[in-house]
């Protein structure tokens, strides 16, 4: 196996007493369902980027936060890189490619349950193309594979960088879903940051707007159980957030306006469902989840509007925040 570190858990750096304080970015990127947003939402140990089983459903740039008393590892999830084959393609890679050069550490996800593809080598020339930024090869849902599948995994990623040019700062296992080795990753993550003070105050999870977040909620939610029939043509705008008003100081409760925009008018009634049941359980089920994001009880309207061919106009697409 030559040089290539691969971290277990018994090698885990020490820290020494007197370590400066480090603060700096991090994106992981990976082909669609590499497991980027489950590994985000376990680092940051609160559900803040959205996960589904569906790819491409990060759209924002939802950043995590991770405190530590010696180091603040900020999260930025960008969406896959694909190969576009709309002007939403196209500018989800732009996005992609910006945010690459600004972070100081890319996390590159390789699923361990999928032998390494040529969306996995796309990715792999992209990055090699970032020759300053140290990049660690993250292989992900290590619960799914015995030892020696993931050992031929590990091998295959570390010829990966050589084939490219390019040297791995570290190659680590992780299983988001089993909690094995995630404390470990952001041990390894943190000293490839530069030092400094922390970005955030401590307490904030993401510096995303939460009308962004909370689109994001209600959007999961509309996708549950019509992926196959609209996977991605589904966007969704908050309007407004109010405080109710005349409510008690110890009572209060926020309305919440939004839009639940489709391309087409037939997408109208899978999204609505029979006597509105379907668009009433979206209602049930974000309601829930914002009011945990929130700490607040909420009162959640919603509607949905046709938007024809969002996913093609550049008007739309402005509109509806890409």
């Amino acid at each position: 196996m030559g040089a290539m570190s691969v971290r277990t858990p018994s090698s885990k750096p020490s820290a020494s007493a007197e370590a400066p304080h480090r603060a700096g970015f991090a994106c992981f990127v990976g082909r669609p369902n590499a497991g980027k947003s489950t590994l985000t939402n376990a680092l940051v140990g609160q559900k803040v980027a959205i996960t589904a089983n569906q790819p491409q459903t990060t759209r924002h740039t939802v950043r995590g936060i991770v405190h530590r008393p010696d180091a603040q590892l900020i999260l930025v999830d960008t969406p896959g890189l694909h190969k576009p084959r709309t002007l939403l393609g196209q500018r989800l890679n732009d996005i992609v490619r910006t945010t690459w050069a600004e972070v100081d550490v890319i996390g590159f996800c390789l699923p361990a349950n999928e032998k390494l593809g040529p969306g996995d080598r796309f990715i792999a020339k992209e990055l090699a193309s970032i020759k300053k930024t140290p990049k660690v090869a993250i292989v992900t849902k290590t619960d799914l594979v015995d030892s020696k599948t993931l050992a031929e995994q590990l091998i295959a990623i570390d010829q990966l960088g050589k084939e490219l040019g390019f040297e791995w700062a570290e190659i680590v296992p992780v299983s988001a879903v089993a909690d094995q080795q995630v404390d470990l990753l952001a041990d390894l993550l943190i000293p490839l940051l530069p030092e400094g003070p922390a970005l955030y105050p401590e307490g904030d999870l993401t510096d995303e707007p939460e009308q962004v977040m909370i689109a994001e909620l209600i959007r999961e939610a509309a996708l549950e159980g019509v992926r196959d029939e609209l996977p991605h043509s589904i966007a969704v705008v908050v309007e407004e957030m109010l405080p109710r008003e005349d409510r008690p100081a110890d009572k209060p409760l926020l309305d919440i306006h939004a839009f639940v925009y489709i391309e087409r008018p037939s997408q109208k009634g899978i999204i609505i469902g029979p006597k509105g049941a379907r668009l009433k359980q979206v209602g049930i089920t974000s309601r829930k989840q914002i009011e945990a994001l929130l700490g607040t009880p909420v009162f959640l309207d919603l509607h949905v509007k046709v938007a024809k061919d969002w996913q093609r106009d550049p008007r739309q697409l402005r509109k509806l925040g890409f």
